[in-house]
């Protein structure tokens, strides 16, 4: 696998033999690197590539006279260059990964809740003082219809009565959260 030759269609005959290489014993190979970097496909694929680069910068190693013996070759070299990514990628910091990116999320989601509840906040404020004494009791307190009548002292049906109304207001002025409030 030197330079080799050049064919009429433009390829090396190096070329050919490292495709026939690479048909030959690429799935056993791939599955192996496969196995050594748990799972991750483009890892593995990145490691069989560069176990096939190898093979060509080395083609005395795949001139031996029995062709069987350039698959114990090969598995060797990916395996070694398997466990020297292993030992490169836990000698950096973590690379930013799909974790990172959920944890933006988390945070993005955080602002967005934030905003919201300002928004809510400013809303509860317009309602009149019956109506906000009802939501705060009921729907950020988390009391009963009944524990909410008998801290304001009214019957359970206006306490139901000023939530329904409550929130409805709360509708008008709170259009885009219409849904959530239903």
């Amino acid at each position: 696998m030197t330079a080799g030759t050049t064919l009429t269609n433009g390829t090396t005959t190096a070329e050919h033999e490292l495709a026939a290489l690479q048909r030959e014993h690429g799935r056993p190979l791939f599955a192996l690197l496969l196995r050594l970097c748990d799972g991750d496909r483009q890892r593995a694929e990145d490691l069989v590539q560069e176990t096939l680069v190898r093979a060509w910068q080395h083609p005395e190693a795949l001139r031996a006279d029995d062709f069987d013996s350039v698959r114990p070759w090969l598995l060797t070299v990916g395996r070694r260059l398997a466990i020297d990514a292993r030992r490169a990628r836990q000698a950096r910091p973590p690379e930013v990964g799909d974790a990172i990116l959920e944890n933006a999320r988390v945070i993005s989601d955080h602002a967005e809740r934030a905003a919201e509840m300002l928004d809510v906040r400013e809303a509860v404020k317009t309602l009149t003082p019956e109506h906000r004494e009802v939501l705060v009791l009921v729907y950020f307190q988390g009391a009963s219809v009944a524990e909410a009548a008998q801290a304001l002292g009214i019957p359970p049906g206006t306490v139901k009565s000023r939530a329904y109304y409550a929130l409805r207001a709360l509708r008008r002025v709170l259009p885009g959260y219409a849904a959530d409030l239903r």
